[in-house]
């Protein structure tokens, strides 16, 4: 191979490479898109449950009360 089919080929490839670093940049950028939303939307489930827990800590406790205070005014509930 001679000195200037050499530098042909190796002009080529460096092309050829820029073109594909420059699309593997474009799926970095893609995928730290998708990675930032998925975190987000795992906060929120993660905020949801904990609301739910604490709702259904609440409703158990209300529920105590209704208990107690409909036992000690003799009132039947129905179940």
């Amino acid at each position: 191979m001679s000195e200037d089919e050499f530098t042909k080929l190796y002009k080529y490839m460096q092309k050829e490479f820029d073109k594909v670093n420059k699309k593997l940049e474009e799926h970095d950028v893609r995928f730290d898109n998708v990675m930032s939303s998925i975190d987000g939307l795992t906060k929120l489930v993660t905020d949801y449950h904990q609301e739910m827990l604490m709702l259904a800590h609440k409703v158990d406790r209300l529920e105590q009360w209704i208990l107690k205070v409909a036992e000690a005014t003799g009132v039947k509930l129905a179940t």
